[in-house]
């Protein structure tokens, strides 16, 4: 099956075209100020070296920093309400209470509080009130307000108050964009109301991200279904991407760790993915980014859902260095590295310069960076070894040396040889391995919740089900869903034998056009 592989970064746009697991063509050049017309060029890149007739290409897999860049930049986000189903146990802490005030500003929120929610054993706090949560939607849609997140007290547990409410709201505002918490976090109010509202948020950037991208494929003639990437290092149909940005938060640096496993065809290993901007180092647990189980900050917001487990570092190709106080970042000329890097013309000294000077890669004019002094360059590239050193300390799980794989266009910068790693892994493609990690990417489906009254065996069945149901709705094969990882934690303070229970289910993508089309009967 042919696919072809995008990952749009800050700095850079890659791609890639496949068939199997041969790679056909790659291509990477600086990401363009519109963003959609360097998917089209991408795209025709890869696939003018393809001879006519040809097969055509069965699915384009997208991964995009679009959604996270507009939570850190404060622009492109829909105005929102917050319903919290908390009252009156959770009056202390209003929604958004620990969001940055020039984000919570971005979104200027219509927040209300209504009796209802449950307790940690799952009886009912108090009743839902009805009534207001009617009268919150119609001050909301009076408001002109169509972006709605809905969080419950102990929702995972039991998701009753959250899904009456929903049908409240839709019968007051038919059009409205709802998010219900217990679909994205897991136990934990504040974070999870908190992914609920950032979601509810980039809902409305996410119906136009994916209506842009199929332009763009139209516009470069590919007729094929295509997917976005997620967290978790998966994809997903873009349409059930679009109602679920928070998913694809980090899915480049993940697209970069699948890649590597790819590459090497290593399950166990560290990866560190250097960048035009930054680096990320994490950990391949199965072939799949190792999942963070504590509290991710995106954006100056606490939020704990499906995430990776990252470490980032102000490391990057374009990172800018003071040559007076031989600082290394956090700054990076990013996409202008062609324009503003010595090597380029530029008058800027960035990392890229000190590894050209030192004989590490050539780009371009090395002439430009002969003035260099050589104890200097010697200085700046211990100081990056050193950070490097200390991210895969940070990382590491046990003080036995592990084996990291560099990937990334700027891994030119990671050394031969590290303190704590056994080996450092170059492999070809090493550059574009984000975009080879998005078109290798298959679906995944995941259930996160606690179930009672039911036996271990059954609430495991129960999970599984549910999680092969999402693996389906975003795109999967039925017939190839195998289970990833189980885990299930019993609860003693709960009553009915209730216990947590995580299933993780992958399957290849469903390309062919009957088959998706069968698969969406069975949902109706």
């Amino acid at each position: 099956m042919k696919r072809i592989g995008i990952d749009v970064g800050g700095t850079n746009t890659d791609a890639v075209l496949i068939d199997g697991e041969k790679v056909l063509s790659a291509i990477k050049f600086p990401t363009t100020s519109d963003v959609m017309q360097g998917v089209v060029n991408a795209i025709g890149h890869v696939v003018a070296s393809q001879a006519p007739g040809s097969a055509p290409v069965d699915a384009v897999m997208i991964g995009t920093t679009h959604f996270t860049n507009a939570v850190v930049e404060r622009a492109r986000l829909d105005r929102i309400a917050a319903i919290r189903i908390a009252m009156p146990a959770g009056a202390s802490l209003p929604p958004m209470v620990d969001w940055p005030d020039e984000l919570r500003d971005a979104v200027d929120p219509l927040t209300f509080m209504v009796h209802g929610g449950h307790e940690y054993d799952g009886r009912p706090l108090v009743p839902l009130a009805r009534d207001e949560v009617r009268d919150a939607a119609m001050k909301i849609r009076d408001a002109g307000v169509d972006s709605v997140g809905i969080t419950a007290l102990f929702s995972p547990l039991t998701a009753e108050c959250e899904l009456e409410a929903a049908e409240i709201v839709r019968s007051v505002i038919p059009n409205a964009r709802i998010t219900l918490s217990h679909t994205l976090g897991r136990i934990g109010l504040l974070e999870r109301e908190n992914v609920t509202l950032l979601n509810a948020a980039l809902q409305g950037l996410g119906r136009k991200t994916i209506d842009a991208f199929k332009d763009a494929l139209k516009q470069a003639g590919i007729d094929a279904p295509f997917y976005l990437t997620q967290n978790d290092g998966t994809v997903v149909l873009a349409d059930v991407a679009a109602a679920n940005p928070v998913y694809s938060f980090a899915s480049g640096p993940t697209n970069s760790m699948r890649g590597a496993a790819f590459l090497t065809g290593l399950k166990e290993a560290m990866v560190i993915d250097v960048g035009g901007t930054t680096s990320d180092v994490g950990c391949l647990v199965g072939g799949f980014p190792r999942e963070a189980n504590n509290v991710v900050e995106v954006g100056g917001v606490r939020t704990l859902f499906r995430m990776p487990d990252l470490l980032p570092m102000a490391l990057g190709g374009g990172t800018i260095i003071d040559p007076d106080t031989r600082k290394i970042g956090p700054r990076s000329v990013g996409y202008r590295i062609t324009e503003k890097a010595l090597v380029f013309g530029g008058d800027t000294l960035t990392t890229t310069d000190v590894a050209v000077a030192a004989g590490l890669v050539e780009i371009g004019d090395r002439d430009r960076v002969k003035h260099l002094d050589k104890a200097l360059v010697a200085d700046l590239l211990k100081r990056v070894e050193a950070m490097v050193e200390d991210g895969v300390d940070r990382m590491k799980t046990s003080a036995e040396g592990v084996q990291l794989i560099a990937v990334g266009g700027g891994a030119f910068l990671i050394p031969e040889k590290l303190k704590g790693a056994s080996e450092v892994l170059r492999v070809e493609h090493a550059g574009v391995a984000n975009a080879l990690g998005a078109a290798m990417a298959q679906v995944s489906g995941e259930v996160d919740q606690v179930f009672s009254g039911m036996s271990r065996e059954k609430a495991i069945a129960e999970a599984e089900r549910i999680a092969r149901a999402r693996a389906v709705e975003a795109g999967a094969s039925p017939d190839t869903i195998v289970t990833l990882d189980t885990e299930d934690i019993p609860i003693a303070y709960l009553p009915g034998d209730a216990r947590r229970v995580r299933v993780r289910v992958v399957g290849d993508i469903a390309f062919m056009k009957d088959e998706q089309k069968r698969v969406a009967g069975a949902l109706r």
